[in-house]
Parts: C-alpha cells; sequence; structure tokens
C-alpha cells in the first residue's frame, strides 16, 4: 500500500517562499492532478515529492516511510516528464528495459517486464523501433512504459502532454485514464489544463500563489467552488463574474439591472459581490434551458458567436460586462442582435467582491 502524505511542506528559494506549508493525503490507488497557473508550486511539489528538490521543512511520507532524506531512486517511485527523456540510439524494447538492466535485474525478469508494458501500452508491434521511427503520441506512451517496468508504489506526472497538438492529447487522457485502471497503482499528475484535471482526475488539488486552495472531486469544485479564483479557473468557458451590489434583498448589477437573488447564498445589505453564472446555465429562450424552479430573465445584445457544431458559444454585454452563453439547437445570431437569456438561478454563485470567497451557505 503506498499513501502519499504531505505534512506542512515547505519550498523555499533563499528567502523567498514558493510553497506555503501545505497539507494533503493522497490515498493508495488514488488518481490526484494538482493544478493551477504557472508559478503556483504544483510541480515543485511534485519534485519535493519526487526527491529531485530538497523540502525547506515539513515531511513527505511514501507508505510507511518518511522519505525526506531519501535520494529518487530509492522511493520507489517513476516520473513521466513531459519531453519523454528517451535514448534516442536505443530500441523501445530497450528503452522500456534500461533501468531494470542497471538495477542488475536478470534478462528473464528483464524480458517478462517489458513484454507486460509493451502489452499494457499496446507496444508490442513498436519494441524493435528507435524513438525517431515513433509519433509523439507513441513516445509518450514508451516513456509510460518505462515508468510501469519497476512496478512502483506511485507514478509521478509533470505536465506529460503540453508537448502534444489537441488530437494526441484527448487520445492520451483516454490512455493514461486506461493505464491508471488496470495497474491501480497512486498517481499524482500535474498540468495547467483544468479540462485534464476535470477528466482525468479522482480528486482535484487546485494551488495558487504556493497554497493549496480547495481539494475536491471534479464535480466538488466544479459546482462548489470556494471562491472566485477556483470559479474562473474551473470549467470551460470560464464562469461569468459581474460586479453587484446587494440591495434590499436582491442583487443590482452595475448599471441597476435587477436580479433574483439566487437561493442557497447568503449576502448582507450592501454588500459589493461578483454575481457568478456559467455559460451552461445562460442561455436563449427558447434554447434547451434545463428546467428549473428558479429562473430570471435579462436581454443582452449579441457582440460575438462561436459555431461548434451541436452548441454555439454567444459573447454578450451585460451591465458593462463581457458574458459568455450557450445556445443548444444553434441558429445562425447575427452581431448585434438583442435576445432574452432565461438565467438558472439556483445554479449561480455569490462571491465576495473584496475577498473573493464564496457565499454559499
Amino acid at each position: 500500500m503506498a499513501d502519499v502524505v504531505l505534512r506542512n511542506v515547505v519550498k523555499n528559494y533563499g528567502a523567498v517562499p514558493v510553497v506555503h506549508a501545505i497539507n494533503l493525503d493522497i490515498a493508495h490507488g488514488e488518481f490526484v492532478v494538482l493544478v493551477g497557473p504557472s508559478g503556483c508550486g504544483k510541480s515543485t511539489t511534485l519534485r519535493m515529492i519526487a526527491g529531485l528538490e530538497a523540502i525547506s521543512g515539513g515531511t513527505v511520507q511514501i507508505g510507511e516511510r518518511v522519505v525526506n532524506d531519501l535520494p529518487p531512486r530509492d522511493r520507489n517511485i517513476s516520473m513521466v516528464f513531459q519531453n519523454y527523456a528517451l535514448y534516442p540510439h536505443m530500441s523501445v524494447r530497450e528503452n522500456l528495459g534500461f533501468s531494470l538492466h542497471i538495477a542488475k535485474r536478470s534478462r528473464a525478469d528483464i524480458e517478462k517486464a517489458v513484454a507486460e508494458a509493451a502489452e499494457i501500452l499496446s507496444l508490442t508491434p513498436l519494441l524493435d523501433r528507435k524513438p525517431g521511427q515513433l509519433s509523439g503520441g507513441q513516445r509518450q506512451r514508451v516513456a509510460m512504459g518505462r515508468a510501469i517496468v519497476r512496478h512502483p508504489d506511485v507514478f509521478l506526472f509533470d505536465e506529460p502532454l503540453s508537448n502534444l497538438d489537441a488530437k494526441l492529447r484527448t487520445q492520451m487522457r483516454v490512455e493514461i485514464k486506461r493505464l491508471h485502471q488496470k495497474v491501480g497503482t497512486t498517481i499524482i499528475y500535474v498540468t495547467h489544463d483544468q479540462i485534464e484535471a476535470m477528466t482525468l482526475a479522482d480528486r482535484i488539488v487546485i494551488m495558487r500563489d504556493g497554497h493549496i486552495v480547495q481539494i475536491g472531486t471534479p464535480l466538488d469544485v466544479f459546482e462548489r467552488p470556494v471562491n472566485a479564483f477556483v470559479a474562473t479557473f474551473i470549467g470551460s468557458p470560464p464562469m461569468n463574474l459581474l460586479p453587484a451590489t446587494v440591495t434590499g434583498g436582491a442583487l443590482r448589477l452595475s448599471d441597476g439591472t435587477p436580479i433574483p437573488l439566487p437561493p442557497g447564498l447568503s449576502a448582507r445589505e450592501g454588500q459589493a459581490v461578483h454575481f457568478g453564472v456559467r455559460a451552461d446555465n445562460i442561455m436563449p429562450e427558447g434554447h434547451a434551458m434545463p428546467p428549473t424552479a428558479h429562473m430570471t430573465h435579462v436581454e443582452m445584445p449579441v457582440t460575438l458567436t462561436e459555431p461548434l457544431g451541436t452548441e454555439t458559444l454567444l459573447f454578450g454585454t451585460l451591465s458593462g460586462t463581457e458574458v459568455q452563453a450557450k445556445m443548444l439547437n444553434p441558429r445562425p445570431v447575427r452581431t448585434g442582435e438583442v435576445l432574452r437569456f432565461g438565467i438558472a438561478l439556483d445554479k449561480c454563485h455569490l462571491f465576495d467582491a473584496e475577498t473573493g470567497a464564496s457565499l454559499r451557505v
């Protein structure tokens, strides 16, 4: 069993703190994704778990062992990087078995481990090829296979798909998900791509400025963001945030447009807030708005459209703020056309304008 436990883990570069006393418990077999903008500390955290960065304070525990002072080779982890790091003069077979050869494993053990990894990742027909004869996706599968052969307690992935095009990224997300289902090993995965995080993770750890902001399942962090940063970082397109003031038990947008106070939210009279609504929950009337008991309506001119096949993303302006909405069952929309939009209030959010904190009860 290989739980991973971080307790008050700190990383400083000189006098500059980059990771601030984070705490995290990862269960054996769990797929956890660390996500956040560039510079938030997610890759540094992964490298501290791997032993590639010394920690400045706290403890890192893998299984039953505190590994603070153990070198990477003694932590029984395998790491997959974004640049594949394959040996170009070696075949796929040789790349897969290289770490076992260095560990002086028997030839029979190496051949068995290589065959098993190749089977899991559909690499068997490619075993005699060199990396230069492979596509980007195939090379990444070889990098993953090289990690598998060691039978590690923990797999660490550091933005492994960032060098691939959009189609290959989608394919490789499926490959990584299948890998986890097959081997059942703990995976800690770093990305700045919230779509990767949402589609892969059992739990997402959202980081910002060296702090953990929120931990939860993909559905939790999407539906119940703890603050405005999470609300706009998770979800595509990002949540719309409109400045408003609580007046007479309702909301007033900055141009005076009234919005009923969404249910389940608590705000005091006169409080400055941001009214949050996702594009999925603001749609033109008659265009497949989900049924809801709490609706309000606004009129908004359309400034831009993005047809996406089964739906169209509409850009408009409401109270001086750009808003993105979705039209299902799409039809052509003229620039400047004023549409009446329904807003599902029970799906909306309020955030304190000063702190960004969610006002959900």
